[in-house]
């Protein structure tokens, strides 16, 4: 490997290590809980909830300082839709809504609270 390459290896590496995994849960109408987790990295961050049966994922933007996020949500049956989340001062954890195209809502939940469901 040639001395020019460290350099573009070394921001490699760095992007690969920088990345935060928390809990997550996602409660819906009549007992419905999907446990996952979500991964915020510095190319994006995603999130991935299941009962076993049920299994919806999304993508959001994680690189934003902002409190807000907007995720794109996509269901293994289908499914499709979004998720307005709110995240707390620390931005590792927060709470918000999901809206499927079918009308169903669901809260959802990230962070050390998503451990209690």
């Amino acid at each position: 490997m040639s001395m020019r390459s460290w350099p573009i290896l070394a921001v490699v590496l760095l992007l690969i290590g920088c990345s935060v995994t928390q809990p997550v849960a996602v409660i819906g109408q009549k007992g419905l809980v999907l446990r996952g987790t979500a991964t915020a990295t510095l190319a994006g961050g995603s999130f991935e909830a299941t009962n076993g049966k049920l299994t919806c994922a999304g993508t959001y933007d994680s690189t934003t300082g902002s409190i807000t996020l907007n995720a794109k949500v996509l269901c293994n049956d289908g499914r499709t839709g979004f998720a307005i989340i709110t995240r707390d001062k620390g931005l590792q954890s927060g709470s918000g809504r999901v809206r499927l195209n079918d009308g169903t809502e669901a809260d959802f939940i990230f962070g050390p609270a998503a451990q209690a469901f």
